[in-house]
């Protein structure tokens, strides 16, 4: 302001009335005086902080989203390969979407994919349409389009080296000769840093080859067995986005041998 205080409480200290022909004069109070000049500090602070409105809760700010999860099952597209050992991932993929509601129901980067939420832990389910040999093609335009951290990415495969029905959860590795997890690593870009649930299918029998084995049915015990196997799967993925990596580690990795439990 380009006026004193002062000043400006001497300019109104003397008053002329209208329609008086006399000058009349108004001398402001001392405690008058007082209020005006806490009137003027006041409105010319620029710092003053505003006035608290009693009971209002306070503003927080908002949290930015939480980045989704990406579970990814891999195995072949198609009825022939449905019930194949190599398409293990896929089957337990929709085990663990079935029990949380949500359905694959879209098909979006070369995929089938479900959005939803575990808890409250945003999630996207993917099975890849391409074919074993390049589940790197979807799984890759995927995490790059939602941004998806490697270390939020599940992989969910069959593995030749574990025992029927066994489960393993690692926090990174290899691909182990699985083709699928080699176009995924390949497309990103050479990193083996994301996590990966295998499931494991046993060795083929006598001199069988392997890759007609993997493509071969499971038998009714085998199903049976895999029906355990798919709610321990679901729980531990539910442990992992909820709970950490560790404890669902811990939780798949110790678990008691199937014939130990019940």
């Amino acid at each position: 302001m380009g006026m004193s205080v002062a000043a400006s409480i001497s300019s109104i200290a003397t008053v002329r009335f209208p329609g008086c022909r006399r000058r009349r004069c108004f001398r402001a109070s001392p405690s008058l005086s007082l209020r005006i000049m806490a009137q003027f500090s006041s409105s010319s602070s620029a710092t003053s902080p505003l006035p608290s409105t009693s009971g209002a809760a306070p503003v927080e700010a908002k949290k930015p989203p939480k980045l989704p999860w990406l579970i990814v099952g891999l195995g072949n597209p198609g009825k022939m390969y449905s019930s194949t050992r190599h398409n293990v991932g896929f089957a337990m993929v929709d085990a663990i979407a079935e029990s949380e509601g949500i359905a694959l129901s879209s098909v979006n980067f070369r995929a089938l994919i479900g959005k939803g939420f575990i808890g409250d832990a945003p999630v996207i389910f993917a099975k890849p349409q391409t074919y074993m040999n390049k589940s790197g093609e979807s799984v890759g335009a995927i995490v790059s389009y939602y941004k998806i951290p490697l270390q939020q990415v599940l992989v969910i495969f069959d593995d030749l080296d574990l025992p029927f029905a066994k489960l393993r959860l690692l926090p990174k590795g290899g691909h182990g000769g699985q083709n699928g997890m080699r176009s995924i690593i390949d497309h990103f870009k050479g990193s083996r840093d994301f996590p990966r649930l295998r499931i494991g299918i046993g060795r083929p029998p006598g001199k069988m080859n392997p890759s007609n084995f993997v493509l071969r049915p499971f038998n009714k015990q085998e199903r049976e067995e895999l029906d355990f196997t798919f709610q321990h799967g679901t729980d531990a993925v539910r442990i992992l986005l909820l709970e950490g990596f560790n404890k669902a580690a811990t939780f798949v990795n110790t678990a008691k041998p199937l014939e130990q439990c019940g």
